[in-house]
């Protein structure tokens, strides 16, 4: 491919709207366009690095027997409702209704779809297990699209099922999985990690994410100081205990004004741990939840949603004072509207606590949470925080940022039996198939690498995923003899496997090194009068900026031999 025919537009300087430094090094390398927030052009040169990305995972699901199909990318409702997940996955949905009035959807995912098609061709227990993979475009509407590709609204996605006859068929498909993966993001040539996960609106099954460290991650990660404990902090649990303050009688304490923790605190001039957050879950057409937490921490939304439903979110002003009349900031457990009260476990021995007095104005003080509130479970529904304790040996965890790459789920019979997915087994009795997901945001693996690989200069490429294996720098290309030399040269290389981007424009030598450093090519080889006047010509590695000078014959072989180097790294 030659530079002055391409569709590459490199910039000089970081665009404007580049929030994260994939984002700036993908916009200034011309990899992607942004047509729209969260939504994005592939132009050539990032199109490459995803085929080459979707390629490698091909060939790994491949590899453990996973057989390729293509699902629609839109869904009618009907799948989603037998599911349970037509109103469970919410805004995050696109919705839309065809010219006869039926109600259809982008979809965000594919269970429903995959397991239609389990339910009209699995029969039999001789029919399992079985494995099938996609690599689509996928839809979410998020609220905020951030950090260019790493969150948007349109994605590419490889998303892989399996089907089981037992949860032992089911261990060995996802743990296959797991290696798989391992082997993708190592021969991607990320530095990544494997930690714990939640099921989200997935399911509640045993959850794997495949995460890599990175500044700008929009994941948290909360790891155990001592021992190998790692979890997303949406999944993660931490111990601990707290036996609250002094055990006194419940009084009322006049607050004029003051709703918030951090406002409470300051006026009562008592610490956050001693006051109890009081937070309204609604759904529709569900009865509305309480929920109880120390005042220092958050509450775990995706525990919530995943022990009553996809469907509870916090109550807004309008529903809080609808369910008890009162302003947010002065509910509390001790008041006679219609909830359920769930407890994080950390208040179950508090005494002497604070909470809103479900008074306008008014909290009370000397909270007695066993006590004084009808509370109908304990469980830990707090984020965690640097400092808690490890579950596992008892340490204090840290929290990091990371990108996310993939995750993998067992969802056991949850969309099977709802969607009427089964099979026969050997007795003849109906049972229902054992299901796995399995996902890869492709985008993401091409920004997390531009994440840990790229430098001041731009983008380091693995050869393994770049868009090209050499930058041919041709300097005076106007030049005859520099232009037959380039020819014989790229022809050479051509014909030994490589792809290859030559710099034929005519511009200084000083934008071409530039551009070949922001582009982030493995090799460059650069042909120009000086190097055939001295029979040697510069072949540099764009990783470790290694310079060597060999004749025109021995170009082919040193790349040849830079680029077994090169991908022997990416081995494991």
């Amino acid at each position: 491919m030659k530079f002055s025919k391409s569709l590459i537009g490199t910039l000089r300087q970081d665009p404007r709207e580049a929030e994260s430094k994939s984002h700036r090094i993908l916009l200034r390398g011309g990899f992607i366009r942004q047509l729209a927030a969260g939504i994005h052009t592939y132009l050539p040169l990032g199109w490459r690095v995803l085929r080459r990305i979707e390629q490698i995972i091909r060939e790994e699901h491949e590899r453990i027997g996973a057989q390729e199909l293509l699902m629609p990318a839109m869904s009618p409702s009907e799948l989603w409702e037998k599911s349970g997940r037509w109103e469970e996955y919410g805004d995050d949905m696109f919705r839309f209704k065809d010219r006869k009035g039926r109600d259809y959807c982008l979809c965000p995912t594919h269970e429903e779809v995959v397991t239609e098609i389990a339910r009209a061709k699995v029969r039999s227990y001789r029919d399992l297990p079985q494995s099938w993979f996609q690599i689509q475009t996928k839809f979410r509407d998020e609220l905020r699209p951030r950090f260019g590709v790493i969150r948007s609204r349109q994605f590419i996605m490889k998303d892989s099922y399996s089907l089981d006859r037992d949860e032992t068929g089911l261990e060995k498909s996802y743990q296959l999985h797991k290696e798989a993966y391992i082997r993708i993001f190592t021969r991607c040539g990320i530095d990544f990690e494997m930690v714990q996960a939640s099921g989200g609106v997935m399911g509640t099954g045993q959850s794997h994410e495949f995460i890599a460290r990175v500044d700008g991650g929009e994941a948290t990660i909360v790891a155990c100081s001592s021992c190998d404990y790692r979890a997303d902090i949406e999944g993660a649990q931490t111990g601990g205990t707290f036996a609250g303050f002094e055990d006194m009688p419940v009084t009322e304490i006049h607050t004029p004004d003051v709703g918030t923790i951090s406002e409470v605190s300051s006026f009562l001039k008592v610490p956050c741990q001693q006051l109890v957050k009081s937070i309204i879950f609604t759904a529709p057409g569900k009865k509305p939840l309480l929920m109880l937490l120390r005042g220092d921490y958050e509450i775990n939304e995706d525990v919530v949603k995943n022990r009553f439903g996809f469907s509870y979110r916090p109550a807004t002003r309008d529903e809080i004072l609808a369910v008890s009349g009162v302003e947010p900031g002065f509910i509390g457990p001790t008041g006679t509207y219609s909830v359920d009260i769930y407890a994080d476990d950390l208040l179950k021995k508090a005494t002497g606590m604070i909470t809103g007095a479900n008074k306008n104005n008014y909290h009370v003080k000397g909270l007695n949470i066993s006590r004084d509130a009808k509370v109908k479970e304990y469980f830990n529904m707090r984020v965690p925080k640097a400092g808690d304790i490890c579950t596992q040996c008892g340490s204090p965890v840290e929290l990091y940022n990371a990108l996310e790459l993939g995750q993998i789920f067992k969802l056991g019979t949850k969309y099977s039996e709802r969607l009427g997915a089964t099979f026969l087994d050997e007795k003849g009795a109906e049972k229902p198939v054992i299901m796995g997901s399995y996902g890869i945001g492709l985008e993401r693996i091409m920004a997390c690498v531009c994440e840990q690989k790229a430098d001041e200069r731009g983008a380091v490429w693995p050869i393994s995923i770049s868009p090209y294996d050499v930058y041919l720098v041709v300097l005076n290309p106007a030049e005859e003899e520099v232009s037959a030399c380039a020819g014989r040269i790229s022809k050479a290389l051509t014909e030994a496997d490589f792809s290859i981007i030559i710099d034929d424009r005519d511009i200084s030598a000083g934008i071409k090194f530039n551009d070949s450093d922001l582009l982030g090519i493995p090799l460059r080889v650069t042909i120009g009068p000086r190097g055939i006047k001295n029979g040697k010509f510069d072949v540099s590695l764009r990783e470790s900026g290694e310079v060597s000078a060999v004749s025109e014959d021995a170009v082919v072989k040193l790349c040849q031999d830079h680029k077994a180097a090169l991908l022997k790294k990416l081995e494991k």
